[in-house]
């Protein structure tokens, strides 16, 4: 028992040290967070705005199975998962193997994922501080202001609280694996734009995928980037039943899996390619 409470208080004392790290780096980038931010706040405006004029054209309070209430929840709600599982894993990592800094991960005694990762999370914790509450209140104040009753329920808030770590961890094996390509490539820049373009579109972020013709909302549901943000959003705004709900989450968990597995693999690799080619 001794030893197991003695490795759980090594590793923590770890990878603490990591998200120290990444909240330092994120208190010394503030100025850039709160720019960021103000432009977010202003793009989800805008999209308030445009989807406003649609419902209006639309002539029906109903839109898609939506109503403009939801719909703004959604926008407001879906800008906010996004920055929550944003991750910068992909750059940091590209740029780590193009200077030569990835060694340094290498020959210290830690996992390299979570020591990113760890990182990563400290990043967070002025998203969460700052951004994640305000926001969540302002949503259920605008809720209750509209609809004339409390809108918020438990059970959907903890599913999403899962549901958003579930996406979060998901996004940062997705874009850890886009960063590998820095192993192949010289310069990734390219891919990474394309990459934020086809999450933008297959995520929901841009659409809720339950706009698209049904065969259509059906493929693009099974995909990975339906996890990052159209399932964390839906689940909250309760529009799961019971078994979707289930379902859903067990499919974030096998892409977080499945991803997590192919990030491993190729780390292995590249580990051994290094070696091969004189470290």
């Amino acid at each position: 028992m001794k030893k197991i409470l003695k490795k759980i208080s090594d590793f923590y004392h770890t990878y603490i040290a990591f998200t120290k790290a990444g909240v330092q780096s994120a208190m010394a980038y503030r100025t850039s967070f709160i720019c960021f931010t103000i432009g977010e706040s202003l793009y989800c405006f805008v999209m308030y705005f445009i989807w406003k004029a649609v419902f209006s054209s639309s002539g029906d309070s109903l839109f898609m199975g939506f109503t403009m209430t939801d719909m703004t929840v959604y926008v407001f709600l879906s800008n906010l998962v996004g920055f929550l599982t944003s991750t910068d894993s992909t750059d940091n990592l590209a740029e780590e193997i193009r200077d030569g800094s990835i060694i340094m991960r290498m020959i210290k005694p830690v996992n390299v994922d979570l020591s990113i990762l760890s990182m990563e999370v400290g990043n967070k914790v002025m998203i969460v501080s700052f951004i994640f509450v305000p926001v969540m209140i302002a949503v259920e104040i605008y809720r209750y202001v509209v609809l004339g009753f409390v809108a918020f329920n438990i059970v959907n808030f903890l599913l999403f609280i899962v549901s958003v770590v579930l996406s979060y961890l998901l996004s940062f094996y997705l874009n850890l694996l886009f960063g590998y390509l820095a192993f192949y490539l010289m310069n990734i820049w390219g891919f990474s734009i394309l990459k934020s373009a086809i999450i933008k579109f297959f995520s929901g972020a841009l659409i809720p995928l339950a706009f698209f013709p049904d065969a259509v909302q059906v493929v693009f549901e099974q995909l990975p980037f339906a996890s990052l943000i159209y399932t964390p959003t839906m689940l909250y705004m309760g529009m799961y039943s019971g078994i979707e709900t289930i379902f859903v989450l067990l499919k974030q968990v096998f892409w977080l899996m499945v991803f997590a597995f192919i990030c491993r693999m190729v780390w292995n690799w590249a580990q051994k390619r290094l070696a091969v080619q004189g470290g």
